[in-house]
């Protein structure tokens, strides 16, 4: 028993020894990664405002960077100011032989900073940046990794609002190309030249999602640009976003489709129920140009027509089609009221004609002569000729038509005009609103974007 317990308590100290002298190791091991630092940033050593050389030391080739970034989030995509907020950490890497250093036979593998200051930093800037910030909690998101062989590893998470100009002819059916760009503000492609690094050099999120687009794909590459004061290096991302849909076929076409539909009703409708077929013709009228200015709010004005412009037009031109029909088809039932008056008259006057004509039948068969009237009696020959050419005049010539033959067959209570355009009415407006929509569709939903890159 008295030795288990002197075994257990040299066991105890050796562990404390132990400790002691890790503790000690670590601390010596920190020490010399201050020297290192020390070392190689110390002052009058090195010169932050200095460009790195070129490759190999290199003086007159330029310093290449290469680039890589990941996306964390797109938050909102802004049709009405063209605009996209993506957030992302983003990294460049380039080599300063003046940073070599001791790794201790390969103990210290790399040195970090959290001072962009300490070391020359390349002048890279966003060109479509409209907003951006930096990251601060709650330390601030970045750091700068030292490596022996002098590369030097930048990286920080950063907020930008950047611009994206659309083409929205095929809104709501379209895609849109976004960038980002990032070039030199300063120094030339003499000096410095900015790099994709190979491999992956864009990364996204896997579960990045977004209310109403998709993002398809991307691409990078370069963007030179020339100016008078030399060459600049930059480098561009393209994101292809494709627009959800099945928000829109919800939210505009269905609801348009049914207020076109519910116009047609008054083509149902009694020709006498004038107070119901104008309130529903005014009704649907007036929602439909509601819907439309709605739409409108949430978009850019442009000069050109957009895709959901020719749907709500057309959408409001028929239901303004269906009040227009309601007001020819009462024009034509106030003719057919007036051709039946004088219809009615003129049976009148025929019937006045048989009876002043049995009333001279009956009269006294002996009169020697019968007196001449200084006005005509209703019933004159002459003045029922008279009243059937004012009727010919009136009724127009009629040209046989085959559509017309068709439409007699149809039973109407009356056989007027007007029942026959509310006939006509019933099948031409569904059958050109069907055709309008195998044009579009077959239109928008198989074109492909003219300028799309990809």
């Amino acid at each position: 028993m008295g030795t288990g317990h002197f075994f257990w308590v040299i066991f105890y100290f050796a562990s404390l020894c132990s400790a002691s002298l890790a503790n000690n190791a670590k601390i010596n091991f920190r020490e010399k990664e201050k020297k290192v630092l020390d070392q190689i940033l110390g002052a009058g050593k090195y010169d932050a405002r200095i460009r790195p050389s070129g490759i190999n030391g290199t003086e007159n080739l330029p310093t290449y960077v290469y680039v890589n970034m990941f996306l964390r989030s797109i938050s909102k995509i802004d049709d009405y100011k063209m605009e996209y907020s993506v957030q992302l950490t983003f990294r460049e890497q380039w080599t300063d032989e003046r940073l070599k250093f001791d790794d201790i036979q390969g103990r210290l593998k790399y040195l970090t900073l959290t001072e962009a200051n300490r070391v020359w930093m390349p002048d890279l800037f966003f060109s479509n940046e409209k907003e951006g910030h930096f990251h601060n909690i709650i330390m601030p998101n970045v750091y700068i990794r030292i490596f022996p062989n002098g590369s030097v590893l930048y990286s920080i998470r950063i907020s930008l609002t950047l611009a994206c100009p659309m083409n929205l002819k095929l809104y709501p059916l379209d895609r849109q190309i976004c960038s980002l760009r990032m070039a030199s503000y300063g120094w030339t492609t003499n000096d410095l030249v900015f790099l994709w690094k190979e491999g992956d050099p864009v990364q996204v999120v896997k579960n990045l999602h977004l209310p109403r687009f998709t993002l398809e794909k991307f691409l990078t590459d370069y963007c030179n640009s020339k100016t008078n004061t030399g060459e600049y290096s930059c480098l561009k991302v393209d994101l292809l976003f494709k627009r959800e849909f099945s928000y829109y076929l919800i939210q505009i076409y269905i609801p348009c489709c049914m207020l076109v539909i519910v116009s047609w009703v008054s083509f149902w409708l009694d020709q006498g129920a004038v107070p119901a077929r104008v309130s529903l013709g005014v009704t649907t009228l007036l929602t439909m140009a509601t819907q439309t200015s709605g739409i409108n709010a949430s978009l850019p004005p442009v000069s050109y027509t957009k895709a959901i412009d020719v749907w709500t037009g057309v959408c409001l031109t028929f239901v303004f089609g269906a009040l227009l029909e309601f007001a020819l088809v009462n024009y034509a039932s106030r003719s057919d009221m007036h051709k039946e008056n004088m219809k009615k008259k003129r049976r009148d006057l025929e019937q006045a004609s048989i009876d002043a004509a049995s009333d001279l039948l009956d009269t006294d068969s002996n009169a020697t002569f019968a007196m001449k009237p200084l006005v005509r009696h209703p019933g004159d020959p002459l003045a029922l000729e008279k009243l059937r050419q004012c009727e010919v005049h009136m009724q127009a010539p009629k040209r046989p038509n085959c559509c017309k033959t068709w439409l007699s067959k149809f039973p109407t209570r009356q056989c007027s005009r007007s029942k026959r355009i509310d006939v006509i009415s019933r099948i031409t407006f569904p059958l050109v609103f069907a055709l309008f929509n195998l044009v579009y569709w077959s239109t928008y939903l198989f074109r492909e974007e003219e300028d799309e890159t990809f």
